[in-house]
């Protein structure tokens, strides 16, 4: 089995509900989620005049192959709704794989580790909450190190 980290976000409508329902089909379609940080409302990274995100990040473990975890989350996407108009535009639900156990993927649809992971705030403390000591494996530094060295400071906090 595989640690698979996700990043879930949602800037549209009722976001906290879209969170609890992308877990839901996560865990009805690929795995049971085993831990979850708290759910953080986030400034908009790239498109900052758009609405705030919530984002909150999840642990799941299975044996799925990385291409199929992609394929299931991406559908899962599309059953709730998800529209991709524009890079870094608004939508109801956004779930990015973080890590892939310690894998490094170089896939043309499919980087992981997540490769700007380490240049986002909205991403690092959640991420920081459950696993702060996780060594990057491309970069070679914990969690915690990549949250400390961190230039990103739009407002991330916690609710």
């Amino acid at each position: 089995m595989i640690d698979v980290f996700l990043l879930l976000g949602s800037n549209l409508g009722n976001r906290n509900a879209f969170l609890h329902k992308a877990i839901e089909y996560i865990e009805q379609d690929i795995a049971p989620v085993i831990k979850k940080s708290a759910v953080y409302e986030t400034q908009s990274w790239g498109k900052t005049d758009l609405p705030d995100y919530l984002n909150q990040v999840v642990m799941l473990q299975t044996a799925l192959p990385a291409q199929d975890v992609l394929q299931k989350l991406l559908t899962i996407e599309i059953e709730m709704g998800r529209k991709r108009e524009e890079k870094w535009g608004s939508r109801i639900i956004d779930i990015d794989i973080l890590f892939y156990g310690n894998e490094i993927i170089n896939e043309p649809n499919l980087i992981v580790p997540h490769p700007e992971l380490h240049n986002r705030r909205f991403t690092l403390e959640p991420l920081g909450m459950l696993m702060p000591d996780f060594i990057h494996p491309v970069l070679n530094k914990s969690i915690l190190d990549l949250k400390s060295s961190l230039k990103d400071d739009l407002i991330v906090k916690k609710i």
